[in-house]
């Protein structure tokens, strides 16, 4: 046992000079991580190896005859057997993170739509309109649609809140307004107006979003975390690509607060409506002498049931 760890150590050693030129040329090949660096192949051939060779020879330096040719073959095969190891190693958890972040999403998603249903706020099939669906809600429908496919459920989440505010004002005009008069029509082109404005809005953001969809940003930041290993050209291709980025951001933000200013003004109309039929008087008499003749009443009810 302890002739073979002594051959282990010794092929072990010999096999991180050739490893080491290897990955001085190609960090990819010497190195399994996802992103490798010519750091990460001076630590492992420079200073991890040798030093786990080190260790394992003055470990089985206290019995044995000598180096077996065993366990010397298996030190020089076992960089290149833990290599494609522990590269599917990192494959693996690659694709478990990624599972668990698509589940950890569409439980947000989840949780978002009931807070959005707790809320009052109607959701938007594309797929499936209701059946009364007028132009406007089809163009919010499919203004989502887009969002959807661009990778941005956050931004998406703008249709339906556009959508219930607009079935709220037409529900507040269908109940305070006749369809024939005039203020009824007016006030719904104008609300279909200001929608079909957030709908042009929404489908820029998809159209910006799905521009930007293959940009890894992670991976962006990563790379310029390490200025030590990056030349000129790609650290200034890499800040140019992360501007882009952020600029788009940018434009994004902006454009949602224009659809926020837009819910914002069918609020108010949604409240002008309603206040049209708050205004029409539908007593004869007003609040104060109603009040007062009741009261007068009960005063003449109280003396006539006063015991003599």
């Amino acid at each position: 046992m302890f002739g073979f760890l002594q051959g282990f150590a010794y092929g072990l050693f010999l096999s991180c000079l050739p490893w080491f030129l290897i990955g001085i040329y190609r960090p990819e090949i010497a190195v399994p991580t996802p992103h490798p660096t010519r750091w990460q192949v001076l630590l492992r051939y420079w200073l991890l190896f040798p030093f786990l060779s080190m260790l394992i020879w003055l470990t089985s330096l206290w019995g044995g005859l000598g180096p077996s040719l065993s366990g010397w073959l298996a030190g020089l095969a076992a960089i290149a057997v833990a290599v494609p190891v522990e590269r599917a190693w990192h494959r693996w958890r690659a694709r478990l993170f990624g599972r668990r972040r698509e589940a950890e999403a569409a439980r947000h998603h989840r949780e978002q739509s009931r807070a959005e249903r707790e809320a009052g706020i109607k959701t938007l099939n594309p797929d499936n309109p209701p059946a009364d669906a007028d132009d406007v809600v089809l163009a919010l429908g499919k203004a989502k649609r887009g969002l959807l496919e661009a990778g941005r459920p956050g931004l998406a989440g703008q249709a339906d809140r556009l959508y219930t505010r607009y079935m709220h004002v037409l529900d507040v005009l269908d109940h305070t307004l006749d369809r024939r008069e005039v203020t009824w029509q007016r006030v719904r082109g104008l609300a279909a107006q200001v929608c079909l404005n957030a709908v042009d809005t929404l489908d820029g953001m998809a159209v910006l979003s799905r521009g930007m969809q293959r940009v890894d940003v992670t991976y962006v930041k990563r790379r310029l975390a390490e200025p030590q290993v990056l030349g000129d050209d790609e650290r200034q291709a890499l800040e140019q690509r992360l501007a882009l980025v952020e600029d788009t951001e940018r434009q994004l933000r902006e454009m949602s607060a224009r659809n926020e200013a837009a819910m914002t003004a069918l609020d108010r109309a949604a409240v002008a409506v309603s206040r049209i039929e708050s205004g029409r008087p539908q007593a004869s008499v007003a609040a104060g002498q109603a009040m007062r003749d009741l009261q007068q009443f009960i005063d003449r009810v109280e003396q006539y049931s006063r015991p003599e």
